[in-house]
C-alpha cells in the first residue's frame, strides 16, 4: 500500500526518477509492516531461536516445579525429551541451564514470557509451539496435574490465548497424542471411542462439514510445517515435536476420511 502511495508522491514531486525511489522506500514500510503483524523478517530469527529455547526450557523447570516437588521420573522425562529431539551438544547444555533456572525457588515467569513476546510475539505458530512443547512434556509422565493446568494456562494467557482457546488447544493436543506411533496403533481401530478422538484431535466435532474438517486439517498441517516453523524462528534441532504432532494429525486425519468417506 504505501509503496504505491509514495511512488505516486515521487512522481508528483520528481517525475520518473521520483516515483522510482518512493515505491522503493514504500515498499520498505510495508515489509517492516507485514513483519509486526505477523510476517517473518529473516534478520531476526537467530534472536528468536535463542529466546524460544530458552523460553521453553525455563518453563519447563517452572512445570516440573509445579507441584511443589521434582521427581526422578520428570528429570528422566525431560532428559529423555531432549534427546528425542536430536538436539546439539550446545543446545542441550542451553536447555539443562534453563531448565534448572526454571526450576528454582521462587522464580518468576514474566520476566522469561516478557521477553519471549518481545521478540517471537507476532509470530502465532510461535507461540503455539511453546504452549504445545509445554502441554507435551506435561503429559509424558501420563499424568496432567491440576498445578500443571493452572501453570499452562497462565502461559497461555500470557501469550495471548483465551480461556477457551487453551482449553481447545489443550485437548488437541491430548488427543492428538492418542495416535502416536507409541500409542498402540490407535490410529488404525475403528472405535466409537477413538473416532470421537480423532475429531477431537482436529479440533471439530462429527457435526462439521467434510469441507469444514478439511480446512480445519489443512490449516494444523500448515501450523506445524518444519519449514515454516523454522523460518520464524524455531531451531532447527527442535522441529521433532512439531513433526510428530503433524503425524498425529495425518493419522486421526485418515481415520475421519475412512469412516466418512472423504
Amino acid at each position: 500500500m504505501f509503496k504505491i502511495i509514495f511512488a505516486l508522491a515521487g512522481y508528483y514531486l520528481f517525475r520518473l526518477p521520483g516515483a522510482l525511489i518512493g515505491y522503493f522506500i514504500g515498499g520498505s514500510i510495508d515489509r517492516a509492516r507485514s513483519y509486526g503483524v505477523g510476517g517473518v523478517n529473516p534478520l531476526g530469527t537467530g534472536r528468536r531461536k535463542e529466546v524460544f529455547l530458552e523460553t521453553v526450557f525455563t518453563l519447563m523447570g517452572k512445570l516440573a516445579k509445579a507441584d511443589g516437588v521434582i521427581t526422578k521420573d520428570e528429570i528422566d522425562h525431560v532428559e529423555l525429551f531432549i534427546k528425542k529431539m536430536g538436539m546439539t551438544a550446545e543446545h542441550r547444555e542451553q536447555a539443562a541451564a534453563q531448565f534448572k533456572r526454571g526450576s528454582a525457588a521462587g522464580f518468576e515467569i514474566a520476566g522469561t514470557l516478557n521477553t519471549f513476546m518481545a521478540a517471537c510475539g507476532q509470530t502465532l505458530n510461535l507461540k503455539q509451539m511453546v504452549v504445545v512443547y509445554l502441554i507435551v512434556m506435561a503429559v509424558a509422565d501420563g499424568v496432567l496435574d491440576k498445578a500443571e493446568v493452572v501453570l499452562l494456562e497462565q502461559i497461555a494467557s500470557r501469550l495471548g490465548y483465551s480461556s477457551v482457546q487453551f482449553q481447545q488447544l489443550l485437548e488437541m493436543v491430548l488427543n492428538q497424542s492418542h495416535f502416536s506411533s507409541g500409542a498402540g496403533g490407535a490410529g488404525q481401530a475403528t472405535s466409537a471411542t477413538t473416532l470421537a478422538d480423532a475429531y477431537k484431535a482436529i479440533g471439530v466435532t462429527e457435526s462439521n462439514t467434510d469441507q469444514e474438517i478439511k480446512r480445519a486439517y489443512r490449516k494444523l498441517m500448515s501450523q506445524y510445517h518444519p519449514d515454516k516453523l523454522m523460518g520464524q524462528g524455531l531451531p532447527e534441532d527442535m522441529v521433532a515435536v512439531a513433526t510428530e504432532k503433524a503425524t498425529e494429525i495425518q493419522v486421526a486425519y485418515d481415520l475421519i476420511k475412512e469412516r466418512r468417506g472423504i
